[in-house]
């Protein structure tokens, strides 16, 4: 049987099944790339998601794509990695687009803006709305390829040294919050920090920050929150669903055969869905742990909620009127949450209600 139609009636997998690596891959160069990670090697399952992608390439290729995987500050601080995967000081990173916010306030749609989409939602306004060509077209500014590289789920609301019991608690307190929900506490009062998560517990513990907030109990214990700030809010209005994000370099991308551009599709759509198993499945046990050694649950107080909404909505009108990149990206994306928040309403939130009521 000729080669052709060995392919052919075979197939890839068939390929595959035998052991052997495909000669189209067998055919391809070598490429190595460096990834930076805005984030540090103790997260293991944050962090641990650039190193899922860079196995999964190596595994794909037959050890022919090589990424080494980089913490942060190891090559770039863990707020440089735009810059330097815009300037090709590096093929690629692993980041939250929101930390970028400063650069254009677009750049936090891409992860998380308060009230926006759960992780489900986010997924879906990514693969199957118009997330995924929207955002490339705006990265397409900074010299970046964007692709889905994780998410964490619904966030915590973080640590706080004092109770929250009401909107006029949120004035004058020094929060170090991801993205820019800064800008809405800001509106309320508050001072925002944006700091890497290796540099918030001594921040908390000197007294210089009065509340912190990373990603949920399993991340949070690691951290040692717990130790210098006792009460733990909820929800993290400000990411209902987080999307990490894998940003390579233009020209690094292009210079890809096909096959490998496939490849890391293919190694990013699964990173994707390993870094939300992987929370979902560690913080239960976390946070039991958590609770457990003396920390204090609370729900954000009904009108602290309603205010940081109100305010977030002005605010995203008042960009709408002045970013036109922002407009273009938000009018989209609004539209898909309103007619989200309409089904999960009726399915997921009827289901999810009755089963957190029940006794197990």
């Amino acid at each position: 049987m000729e080669r052709r139609s060995f392919i052919r009636h075979t197939g890839l997998a068939g390929v595959l099944a035998a052991g052997a690596a495909p000669a189209i891959v067998n055919a391809q160069a070598a490429v190595r790339w460096r990834l930076a990670s805005s984030f540090p090697k103790s997260l293991d399952t944050i962090y641990g998601g650039g190193e899922v992608f860079a196995k999964k390439v190596s595994e794909l290729t037959g050890g022919k794509f090589q990424i080494s995987v980089h913490s942060a500050g190891e090559i770039v601080p863990a707020l440089g990695v735009v810059d330097a995967v815009q300037n090709a000081t590096i093929e690629m990173a692993h980041t939250v687009p929101y930390y970028f916010f400063g650069k254009d306030e677009t750049f936090a749609i891409g992860a998380s803006i308060p009230f926006g989409l759960n992780s489900r939602q986010m997924s879906a306004w990514t693969f199957e709305g118009n997330g995924l060509k929207l955002m490339r077209e705006f990265y397409r500014n900074y010299n970046i390829v964007n692709f889905p590289g994780g998410n964490t789920g619904a966030q915590m609301g973080g640590w706080f040294r004092k109770e929250i019991k009401s909107v006029a608690d949120m004035k004058g307190l020094k929060f170090r919050i991801g993205g820019f929900a800064g800008r809405i506490i800001e509106r309320l009062g508050a001072v925002p920090q944006n700091l890497p998560g290796g540099d918030i517990y001594p921040a908390l513990e000197k007294g210089t920050l009065d509340a912190a907030e990373w990603v949920g109990p399993y991340d949070d214990q690691k951290l040692g929150f717990n130790k210098v700030a006792p009460n733990y809010y909820y929800p993290g209005w400000w990411e209902g669903g987080p999307q990490v994000d894998l940003f390579i370099n233009s020209k690094a991308y292009d210079s890809l055969s096909a096959e490998y551009k496939a490849v890391v599709q293919a190694a990013s759509s699964h990173t994707h869905v390993d870094m939300q198993a992987k929370y979902d499945a560690r913080n239960p046990a976390a946070l039991k742990q958590l609770v457990g050694s003396g920390t204090k649950l609370h729900r954000f107080p009904k009108d602290v909620l309603e205010a940081c909404f109100k305010t977030s909505m002005d605010y995203y009108a008042e960009l709408s009127s002045k970013n036109p990149n922002w407009k273009k990206v938000y009018e989209d994306f609004a539209k898909f949450r309103a007619d989200q928040v309409l089904w999960f309403r009726f399915a997921e939130a009827g289901f999810d209600d009755f089963m957190q009521a029940q006794k197990f």
